[in-house]
Formats: structure tokens, C-alpha cells, sequence
């Protein structure tokens, strides 16, 4: 938009406005997506063949707007996070966050009581992911995805089902607005049926997978599927010290952090 004399809004030209909007889509959620870009390719069309897409480009400004309000408003909620210096994960911080940032897959294993279950959501935080997705945190069973949501929550400072969730078989404890979702491995699989691509999350954080249990062996192969379609998602997989090299390798000798 610019300003004419009289100080009204006056539109840009159809081609502008669409260039302007197709600018942004880097920057709102990625569940949004799809529909914004099916609208932006529609409207390209039209353009080229002289049809009218006012009405077409309005609507496409007021959903950029409104997924990049969303996003906004996710950002800001981020609180200052804080970590136990007493914890082995909270001592390679700086090298996990340098390893998740450079790489799609990262392999972390540390023997229980590491801290790998309850700081790898903070570090991902703290690296700004969460924003346009959210992060996704597995768990085995249905008492550890609470327990961790608690305590993951309990050390950002926020009730438990807001900027922290979970969700289980019967229970469903997180809002759009969470930062963070513990959940079964069960339920991100049951979630494959309407996001097969797994949208709603920019990253996954793959707990426990030393467990090898079949609802881990099948996330593991549709991810390794699905990653190349998604270059914008980041997964962790973190496991006791038992042979990670095996889950490295599956996804083309991903680095390990041991």
C-alpha cells in the first residue's frame, strides 16, 4: 500500500501486490502454507490472462496478514529461558544449538538424568524454532509425555497447556498457541492421517528411540521420507548410549552428539 495526496491508502498494481505477499510467505505459518500458495498460483493465473483478481489478492492479503500476526504473536511469547548448569546437556548447549541449527538430523545420546528430555525443547526455543510450527516432543508412553510436559513447563515458567502441552490417548492438554507439544509417538502418528507433511511442526524431537519400538521404526522411516519434501524441518532423535551410529546412518551419517 502507499498514500496518495488526500492520505488514502491507494493499492498497488495486481503484479506488486502479488510479488509483495509471495515476499512474505518465508515468514508465516507453515500450516498455512499450502492454501496461501494454492490462492498466490490462482492469482497468477488470472493476471496472465488479463482477469480481474482484486477480490482474489484482497483475500490473499488478509490471510498473509493473519498468519504472520499469528506467528508474530508466537515470537513474542517466547520467555527467557534458563538452564540448570548442573546437567551434562546444559554444559554443550552452545554445541547441540550449532549442530541443530547447521544440520536437518541430529543424533543425540546420553545416558537418563542428562537432561537431553528436558532442555533439547528449551535449546530449540532459544534457536527461534516453535515460531511457525510447533515443536513436536515424543514420548513412548502416555505418563512420561505428561511427567516431561510438567516439568518442561514448570522450567519456562508457564502453566502447564499453554506455551507447554501435551497430548495423549483421551487427552488433549495443549492449545494453538503451544510452543511446545509432548505427545505418544502413537499420536503423531495418528496426526499422519490429516498432515501428512506434518505442517504443523517445524521441528520433531524424536525421544527415547533407543526403545526401537514399531510406532518409532515406522516415524523413523516416513521422516527420512518426508525430510526432503520438508528442508525447513528439523529433527532430533535422542537416545541412550546404545548404538546410535544406527540411527545416524539412517539418515545419511546425520552428526552424533554424544
Amino acid at each position: 500500500m502507499t498514500s496518495g495526496s488526500d492520505d488514502k491508502p491507494v493499492k498497488l498494481p495486481a503484479k506488486a501486490r502479488l510479488k509483495t505477499l509471495k515476499d512474505q510467505l518465508g515468514s508465516i505459518m507453515l500450516a498455512d502454507a499450502p492454501a496461501v500458495r494454492m490462492l498466490a498460483g490462482r492469482i497468477q493465473n488470472r493476471l496472465k490472462t488479463r482477469k480481474p483478481a482484486e477480490r482474489d489478492l484482497d483475500k490473499l492479503e488478509r490471510l498473509v496478514e493473519q498468519s504472520l500476526q499469528r506467528a508474530q504473536n508466537r515470537a513474542r511469547s517466547v520467555p527467557t529461558l534458563r538452564f540448570p548448569e548442573e546437567l551434562p546437556v546444559s554444559e554443550r548447549r552452545k554445541e547441540i544449538a550449532e549442530a541443530i541449527s547447521k544440520n536437518q538430523v541430529v543424533v543425540i545420546c546420553g545416558e537418563t538424568g542428562s537432561g537431553k528430555t528436558t532442555q533439547i525443547p528449551k535449546i530449540c526455543m532459544e534457536l527461534g524454532r516453535g515460531v511457525t510450527g510447533t515443536i513436536g516432543h515424543t514420548q513412548p508412553r502416555r505418563i512420561a509425555a505428561r511427567t516431561v510436559a510438567a516439568r518442561v513447563a514448570e522450567e519456562v515458567g508457564t502453566p502447564l497447556g499453554q506455551l507447554v502441552g501435551y497430548k495423549v490417548r483421551f487427552t488433549d492438554s495443549s492449545s494453538r498457541n503451544s510452543l511446545v507439544k509432548l505427545m505418544t509417538d502413537g499420536i503423531l502418528l495418528a496426526e499422519l492421517q490429516t498432515d501428512r507433511d506434518l505442517l504443523a511442526y517445524d521441528t520433531l524431537i524424536i525421544d527415547e528411540a533407543h526403545e526401537r519400538s514399531l510406532n518409532i521404526d515406522f516415524l523413523l522411516g516416513y521422516l527420512k521420507q518426508l525430510l526432503p519434501r520438508r528442508p525447513d524441518l528439523k529433527v532430533i532423535i535422542t537416545s541412550a548410549t546404545i548404538d546410535p551410529g544406527k540411527f545416524s546412518e539412517h539418515f545419511d551419517d546425520a552428526p552424533i552428539i554424544e
